[in-house]
Order: C-alpha cells, then structure tokens, then sequence
C-alpha cells in the first residue's frame, strides 16, 4: 500500500495502519468483541478477487493489487448456508492478509463452500468475517469492515 494509507476507494486507514502496512490495532469481532488478530499480526492488502465455489481467481488491477470479494451478509454460522438461488452480502476490497491460521487469536472456519472456508468467529459464530481458498495454503483473509478495532 502506498506511504498515504489511502485506500483505492478514498478511505483513510492510517490510523489502523503502520508504516509497513501491518495492523497497529487488535482486530475485534464486531458481535461480542472478541480478539481475532493482536497488533502487527496482518497485513492490509487491496485486491479485486472472484470467488466462484470452485475456483479461486486471482485479478491484478493495477500496481495497487485491488482485492474485490462478495461475501454473504454477517450472521450466524447456522444461518450461512442457504438453499436459495441468492444471497445478500457486500462486495468488498480491503482485506487483512495473514499468512497463518495459527495467527489468530479466535477465528473459526466454515464447512468447505465449494473452494472456499469463510472466516467466522469462534465465540458468538458471526460471520462470515473473511475467508480462505482452499487452493492457497497460506493466505487468509479478514474484510476491513467485518470488524471493529481496540
């Protein structure tokens, strides 16, 4: 990310950024309030992804590497999975980046959906907060806006 900490839709995150683009703040459930991630422990990272059940596709954009990702509205974890043809959600771009699952503090994880675990938390089961494609081992995703910060 650039030295600004502005994002590629005009939103200020220096105060949730350090100057090496890592979290400066606990990264919180937004339900209970519950720690996911301590301080220092992600990395913020813009990309424009599409997530198809099957597949993961990675765009690069720009120099920015924008991530965009559709993920089901927040609730709880018996309530993710639906049998209707939609489903509401929001598509987002600013994601914490974390390289390891054992990382996180409290964090749970969802059946496979097609090729995809959504990230929820582990105490109140809200979510989904993120996510992982099973295609890549080392990458796991928080959406900026799925949580709050302390």
């Amino acid at each position: 990310m650039e030295n600004s900490q502005q994002s590629t839709d005009g939103t200020d995150r220096s105060d949730l950024v350090s100057a090496d683009g890592k979290n400066i703040k606990s990264v919180l459930c937004q339900r209970c309030g519950s720690k996911v991630l301590c301080p220092g422990m992600a990395t913020l990272e813009e990309k424009e992804v599409n997530l198809s059940p099957f597949k993961c596709f990675y765009v690069i954009r720009d120099s920015s590497f924008s991530h965009q990702l559709f993920l089901p509205s927040m609730r709880k974890k018996s309530g993710l999975s639906t049998t209707e043809g939609s489903v509401d959600g929001d598509t987002l771009t600013a994601h914490w980046l974390v390289d390891d699952m054992y990382t996180f503090e409290n964090v749970g994880f969802t059946n496979d959906v097609g090729r995809i675990k959504y990230l929820i938390c582990a105490d109140c089961e809200i979510g989904p907060i993120g996510w992982h494609c099973l295609d890549d081992k080392k990458s796991f995703y928080v959406a900026v806006e799925r949580v709050n910060y302390a």
